[in-house]
């Protein structure tokens, strides 16, 4: 008997010892990840390429837009040159020709003294010089306002090529969202929301190419330094609620470090639709990506049972499951 009860004692610690570490290891709510981003595989990956195609059409629009102010400055300035240097050319040619019949041997010779036959070579050799630099000046005036008009009217088609590229990825992100329901919604809005500092860009506006090479504060994976800027922005506007960025799924843009989710409930992620201030809360994330979006390089937001992008705004996301599932328990943020 005696023997036994050690035994006993030994078998009940060991029971108690794993049964702890069960409990231990069942995440706490604010550990528990939204386990999808909502949406098939083939559904991210269109409005992925909608969007990004989206993105690199405008930012060509708009370096064009800027090409094209930028030459029409050229073109006005060259040919008000050209219109000043009409009046020189003209006067020059109406004076070659009240003169032509004149040869210049006959001028020299009709000098009466050796010294004004001097003056009178080098009055010639500077009419000359005159002559050939004004007209070599109308001829560059010319072909630069002729180039100007080309390049402007290059431009001019250049830029309607985006505009047609821009509809045409709108329309295939409207049309991967009509597979889900994704019509027109009310969506999220915050006139007061704060202004973020913008991420760097390249010289011609485009952003630059990024992978999962920094380390994320919300786990312990990597993010891109994009994604990284974005989350620190919304920080420090007051956005501080738990938040995973990084984490290791099959699909979709968190794996590559290109998303957060960040809980609407103040103690993490809830297994229920928020309410009252957490849905307060969650409405004022979505509108301060929404707001901030071409300076932070944010590629679509979902949240509530809706998703915004850049060219469709607010469209309805009915994705089926729980509340991760239909984001209404955190707002997601995928980055360009």
């Amino acid at each position: 008997m005696s023997a036994r009860f050690p035994r006993r004692c030994t078998a009940l610690l060991a029971l108690l010892t794993a049964a702890a570490a069960v409990i231990l290891a069942v995440p706490s709510p604010a550990a528990a990840d939204p386990d999808d981003e909502g949406g098939s595989k083939k559904l991210r990956n269109a409005l992925a390429t909608a969007a990004k195609g989206y993105d690199q059409a405008k930012t060509k629009l708009a370096a064009s837009k800027k090409r094209q102010a930028q030459l029409a400055v050229r073109l006005k300035e060259s040919e008000t040159k050209a219109a000043a240097m009409t009046k020189q050319v003209n006067e020059l040619a109406n004076r070659s020709y009240q003169v032509g019949r004149i040869s210049t041997v006959t001028m020299l010779l009709n000098s009466s003294s050796p010294d004004g036959f001097m003056e009178r070579v080098q009055s010639l050799d500077m009419l000359a010089q005159v002559d050939s630099g004004l007209l070599a000046d109308y001829r560059d005036e010319v072909a630069t306002a002729k180039r100007a008009k080309v390049a402007l009217d290059t431009e001019v088609k250049e830029q309607k090529k985006q505009v047609s590229l821009m509809a045409r990825k709108k329309k295939e992100a409207e049309l991967a969202l009509a597979e889900v329901g994704g019509g027109a919604a009310g969506g999220f809005v915050d006139a007061n929301s704060p202004a973020a500092r913008p991420a760097p860009r390249n010289s011609d506006g485009s952003w630059p190419k990024e992978s999962c090479t920094v380390k994320d504060p919300t786990s312990g994976g990597c993010i891109t330094p994009r994604t990284l800027h974005a989350y620190q922005e919304s920080r420090s506007d007051g956005f501080k609620r738990y938040t995973v960025c990084y984490s290791a799924r099959a699909s979709g843009e968190h794996p590559k470090g290109r998303a957060c989710d960040f809980s609407a409930a103040s103690g993490g992620f809830e297994n229920k639709a928020a309410t009252g201030g957490d849905k307060a809360y969650g409405d004022r994330l979505a509108a301060y990506y929404v707001k901030n979006a071409s300076k932070l390089g944010v590629m679509y937001v979902i949240w509530y049972r809706e998703i915004w992008m850049p060219s469709t705004g607010w469209r309805a996301y009915s994705a089926g499951g729980g509340p991760a599932a239909v984001h209404t328990n955190h707002v997601h943020l995928s980055m360009l």
